[in-house]
């Protein structure tokens, strides 16, 4: 689990000099916590970082499909898994 303290941006610091926010946001990988009077009013995330989110959830799904289908009596061959989990790694990777 991620315990770091995640980067917080006021929405008036976002107004003002929204450049330099991107940019900032733009060099972590963290995401940015954009804040209104003082709460949590939305969230960014570079594209990198949310496209890796995407392929995250995507390669999950798969596992829990798998798991379903083992707890069902069905499944698919060892070869084609992991050669569908390759798949979705190498794209992780481009």
């Amino acid at each position: 689990m991620d315990t770091r303290i995640p980067h917080i941006v006021p929405v008036k610091d976002l107004r003002q000099d929204t450049a330099a926010v991107l940019k900032r946001l733009q060099a972590s990988a963290q995401p940015l916590v954009i804040t209104q009077r003082g709460r949590g009013a939305a969230v960014m995330l570079s594209v990198a970082a949310y496209e890796r989110a995407e392929r995250e959830r995507e390669l999950l799904r798969l596992l829990v499909r798998g798991e379903q289908e083992i707890t069902a009596g069905a499944g698919h061959d060892l070869e084609d898994v992991l050669a569908e989990a390759d798949t979705v790694l190498a794209a992780d990777r481009s």
